[in-house]
């Protein structure tokens, strides 16, 4: 029996398997999101206790069973709001998101043109969106070109600021380094700094991609017969609170969905920049 024992701790324990890594790790992410989603239970469940307690009307604040009642209930309703309002958002995001790179990269390329565009870049953001949209109708008319630009509009700040941001983050050693290898302009920008933005640029993108949300909702408040923000401006005067909800829950669970979205992009179009912060975070805790 000794000798049984001694062999067995000769050869040591059985390796792991990548069964058994993986679902290890499923076990980490579900024990990583139980306390977030036991807050999110929570805060329902009191929300709901409250409105049943103390019998408030439904019109001035409706519970949370009753809210998803009314998604059930007008589930083609909603849905057929929210095409209009992702179409919206997809179209006005892709319009800031090219206009902001290239802009960007205009920006750092030339000190001239950074000092004359960038303080508009700026002050655009001081002017309220909500004046804005108005003007845009008179200028373009109904319909959904006023939307994208608003989406547009609201999307292209953080788009330029974290591209410019990140196209002058390039380490100068490297740039001379380049240089000496014979590299001209294009090919330091090309080769050197896109690369080294492309974290930026997606920071910037997973910001702009959820205020892009804001931006259809507030043109489709301005003026429009289809969205989510119009179903909401209809639902308001008719008392139905309940549905206004609705579609503040399906106007969140879009914003998360593409933020996500945009995340899982970044994943698989820079995966060396999540390996290097993963064996940095790695170093940290050991």
């Amino acid at each position: 029996m000794n000798t049984r024992h001694e062999a067995a701790s000769e050869v040591g324990p059985e390796p792991q398997t990548p069964e058994s890594n993986s679902s290890e790790s499923i076990a980490a992410k579900v024990v990583r999101w139980l306390p977030p989603l036991a807050i999110m239970v929570g805060i329902l469940g009191l929300w709901e206790a409250y409105v049943r307690i103390f019998n408030v009307q439904r019109w001035l604040l409706p519970a949370p069973s009753v809210i998803i009642e009314t998604m059930v209930d007008d589930a083609g309703l909603l849905s057929r709001h929210t095409v209009t309002t992702v179409e919206e958002v997809i179209v006005g995001f892709a319009m800031a998101l090219a206009a902001g790179v290239i802009l960007a990269s205009v920006i750092a390329l030339s000190t001239t043109i950074e000092r004359a565009i960038y303080p508009f870049v700026i002050a655009s953001q001081t002017i309220p969106i909500i004046v804005i949209a108005p003007l845009l109708l008179i200028w373009i008319g109904y319909g959904l070109a006023p939307k994208f630009i608003v989406v547009a509009l609201i999307a292209f700040f953080p788009i330029v600021v974290n591209t410019v941001d990140g196209l002058k983050s390039v380490d100068p050693d490297s740039v001379r380094l380049m240089r000496t290898l014979g590299a001209n302009r294009r090919q330091i920008f090309m080769k050197l700094q896109m690369p080294t933005s492309l974290p930026f640029l997606f920071s910037g993108a997973k910001i702009a991609v959820a205020v892009s949300v804001i931006g259809a909702v507030i043109g489709e408040w301005v003026g429009s017969s289809q969205g989510l923000g119009y179903l909401m401006i209809r639902s308001k005067p008719q008392f139905l609170t309940e549905r206004v909800f609705a579609a503040i829950f399906v106007l969140s669970l879009m914003g998360i969905i593409l933020f996500a979205l945009v995340g899982l992009i970044e994943r698989l179009s820079i995966p060396w920049w999540h390996n290097e912060r993963r064996n940095q975070a790695t170093g940290h805790d050991q």
